[in-house]
């Protein structure tokens, strides 16, 4: 027998704030999960997941122009070493150089992004990098992408989420996990 308490949940969650379609799809796959693992609980719900992606467009709006990358939202979902550095919410700072040449540095980061879990490199050169991450359950998509700035000395950073309003600090810490590992000079 079917139980109602996943779609009482489902109007509690459709009624409980401002009706979006993004919102009342999350709302219906929650659902879905929910009847899952109530009737089904060895069932696993990762074949589902491949229809549960929530990638949103790719923006039509990046790369660089005139030496900057494209502004952040106002939306917390995306950090920029290009943003105000008295923004806390979207300022981070840039990856420090040290005298490498862009080619290596580009070609680090490469190495560096492909170790990491669920990337696609959309475009690369000599001097930008631009990287799809999809994250694990319903297939989020951030776009992050990376300028080296001869004029600064650095490589200029940009990772934002495409959907949502916050990314729960991902973004952030996504880029201070390459930051991390990139060791100019090596």
């Amino acid at each position: 027998m079917l139980s109602i308490v996943p779609f009482l949940d489902l109007r509690r969650c459709v009624y409980g704030a401002a009706f979006t379609a993004l919102r009342l799809r999350r709302c219906i796959y929650g659902a879905a999960f929910t009847v899952l693992r109530l009737h089904h609980p060895t069932y696993s719900t990762a074949p589902l997941t491949m229809f549960l992606k929530l990638s949103g467009q790719r923006p039509t709006n990046l790369g660089v122009t005139k030496g900057q990358l494209a502004p952040c939202p106002s939306s917390p979902n995306c950090v920029s070493s290009q943003a105000d550095s008295s923004d806390a919410v979207h300022y981070i700072a840039p990856l420090a150089l040290n005298g490498i040449k862009a080619g290596a540095a580009i070609a680090q980061l490469q190495a560096i992004i492909a170790a990491l879990p669920r990337t696609t490199v959309i475009e690369a050169s000599k001097t930008y990098l631009y990287v799809e991450f999809t994250s694990q359950l319903l297939g989020y998509v951030d776009d992050v992408e990376f300028f080296v700035d001869n004029k600064a000395k650095a490589v200029q950073v940009r990772s934002a989420s495409r959907l949502g309003q916050s990314d729960l600090g991902v973004n952030r810490k996504r880029i201070e996990t390459i930051r991390r590992q990139f060791t100019p000079g090596s």
